[in-house]
């Protein structure tokens, strides 16, 4: 499924010294065109936000059975709260996207026959883990977890940091899996600093792993009203 012709020697020494990379053609092509069409077609979508009442899950059955009319007036009403709630640097975060949670989906048996509960077995394998090892150069990931991510327009992430201790996040990473995205639809992974000002921006490219290490204060931008596609990604966190 892994590319085998990603340079590890590369991509390691560009993330030690740089703290962020993407890689390229991460996937081996058939695969990233399956997994792009299982989230496309197959994965059974929540709305997962997070306004001034906290963070919440919309569950699939009551998400699906909403008009576009009541998605649109919740969205509005996130994003209204999400000015309230200032989310600079140090500030509380708030975000609204479609996510599939594939670890608890995985524990309580849900949707069996789903390909993205191989992909999470695949991302647990010993041989991967090994993989992530010599990738990042950290001999202290010893699992990962994931879950799918579906932005549409209207859908965002404010900024955070991504820091977490309890749970042992060493990196965060997101596999790309929409075809030829361009900038002005948003849904760009924007790195920020402690004083507000962009870093660097990741494009959401096809078939490309954006992998940095944690904390690291970054966003993903509003996905804007003309974006002919949705932004379909993997994302999750290597952990000790």
């Amino acid at each position: 499924m892994i590319n085998d012709r990603i340079d590890l020697v590369h991509w390691r020494e560009r993330l030690q010294r740089e703290g962020r990379v993407q890689i390229a053609d991460y996937l081996q092509p058939v695969a990233a065109e399956r997994l792009r069409q299982c989230l496309e077609q197959e994965v059974p979508w929540t709305l997962a936000l997070r306004d001034g009442a906290g963070a919440r899950t919309i569950d699939h059955a009551a998400y699906a059975a909403m008009d576009e009319g009541a998605r649109a007036a919740l969205l509005a009403q996130t994003a209204a709260e999400a000015r309230a709630g200032d989310a600079g640097a140090g500030g509380e975060f708030r975000f609204a996207y479609d996510s599939y949670m594939m670890v608890t989906a995985y524990q309580q048996g849900r949707d069996p026959g789903l390909l993205l509960h191989r992909v999470l077995e695949l991302f647990n394998s010993p041989d991967y883990i090994a993989f992530a090892r010599a990738l990042t150069g950290d001999a202290r990931i010893r699992r990962a977890n994931a879950q799918a991510t579906r932005y549409q327009p209207g859908h965002f992430l404010r900024y955070h940091t991504d820091e977490e201790h309890s749970e042992g996040r060493l990196y965060a990473y997101v596999l790309n899996l929409s075809h030829h995205w361009q900038a002005d639809w948003g849904g760009l992974l924007q790195f920020i600093d402690a004083d507000g000002q962009v870093l660097d921006t990741f494009l959401p490219r096809w078939n490309t792993l954006s992998l940095f290490a944690v904390p690291a204060g970054h966003a993903v931008s509003l996905v804007a009203p003309w974006a002919r596609q949705d932004r379909l990604a993997i994302t999750g966190w290597l952990l000790t």
